[in-house]
């Protein structure tokens, strides 16, 4: 039996709560210098040490946390990003913070 289409969307595309969760969260930790050129200079702090946020959401988040949302950098977002998983200890911390139930 063939899935629908909304069965291969992640749960991240409708949540977003890891990237509006702290502005110390998107930070720079493994990534090379050629990695981090790929990120567009609108989007990086001004200590160059991690992603620019606006209060706790990452400035390159675009859409309604826990409806719809999209990283605008998907393909070169941070390390930091790259290891949050949907339903691992950092995706529940942030989900509860936003009053998001728990992936299972």
């Amino acid at each position: 039996m063939q899935g629908t289409a909304a069965d291969n969307e992640s749960p991240c595309q409708a949540c977003g709560a890891c990237c509006s969760y702290s502005q110390n969260w998107p930070r720079f930790t493994i990534e090379d210098d050629a990695a981090l050129d790929l990120i567009p200079e609108k989007f990086v702090n001004e200590r160059l040490s991690g992603m620019r946020c606006d209060g706790d959401r990452c400035s390159a988040l675009s859409g309604k946390v826990g409806e719809a949302t999209a990283c605008l950098i998907y393909a070169v977002r941070p390390e930091v990003c790259r290891t949050c998983m949907p339903g691992d200890v950092e995706c529940a911390m942030a989900r509860k913070r936003h009053g998001m139930p728990v992936l299972v």
